[in-house]
């Protein structure tokens, strides 16, 4: 399986430098926190049978979809929809956090992210399909998650298991602290 990172070089970095106004340098970096925060609050949200079963059931929304050649070609109104999912109505509060980071300092994170949360939900549909015996995705949304469930996948793209992938996200910006504090704490 690929990670984060692998996946992330394949979208259309210069084309997204230019709906930010940075350079090329500066969006990959803001893709791969961006992208990093996303997994992470996915895989917090994970950790419990009802998020887990909420994920099933958004993946199985974007079994179909892939990287698009083109920034426009993506949905930001589902992008939208899906940090709020994520995030938990704190989407702004993620993306004014991410903003504070050196790296990716004046960044719009708020127009970013929604570019990329769809992206993010068909990578990870992508994914599970093929990690699941025959090729399709698990369709038992009910079932609590496992040890080698959705949790495990997500933590496999930011680079490490489930228990604790979020601080080993790219970039070295520590997402878990970020999200744990947003979220009371939890990481």
């Amino acid at each position: 399986m690929a990670g984060l990172d692998d996946i992330l070089k394949n979208l259309p970095i210069d084309q997204i430098a230019a709906k930010l106004g940075v350079d090329a340098d500066t969006a990959q970096a803001a893709v791969s926190q961006g992208g990093g925060a996303i997994l992470s609050g996915l895989q917090q949200n994970a950790s419990t049978s009802e998020g887990s079963a909420a994920i099933e059931a958004a993946l199985g929304k974007h079994a179909d979809a892939s990287i698009p050649a083109s920034v426009d070609d993506v949905d930001t109104a589902d992008g939208e929809k899906i940090l709020s999912h994520v995030f938990g109505g704190k989407e702004q509060d993620v993306a004014h956090a991410l903003t504070a980071d050196s790296k990716t300092a004046g960044i719009d994170f708020g127009a970013l992210l929604p570019m990329l949360a769809p992206i993010v939900m068909g990578m990870l549909a992508k994914n599970q399909a093929q990690a699941s015996p025959g090729g399709a995705p698990s369709s038992a949304a009910g079932d609590a998650p496992s040890q080698g469930g959705i949790g495990d996948l997500i933590g496999g793209l930011l680079g490490g298991g489930s228990s604790n992938g979020a601080a080993g996200a790219p970039g070295g910006f520590d997402i878990g602290g970020l999200l744990g504090g947003l979220f009371g704490g939890k990481k």
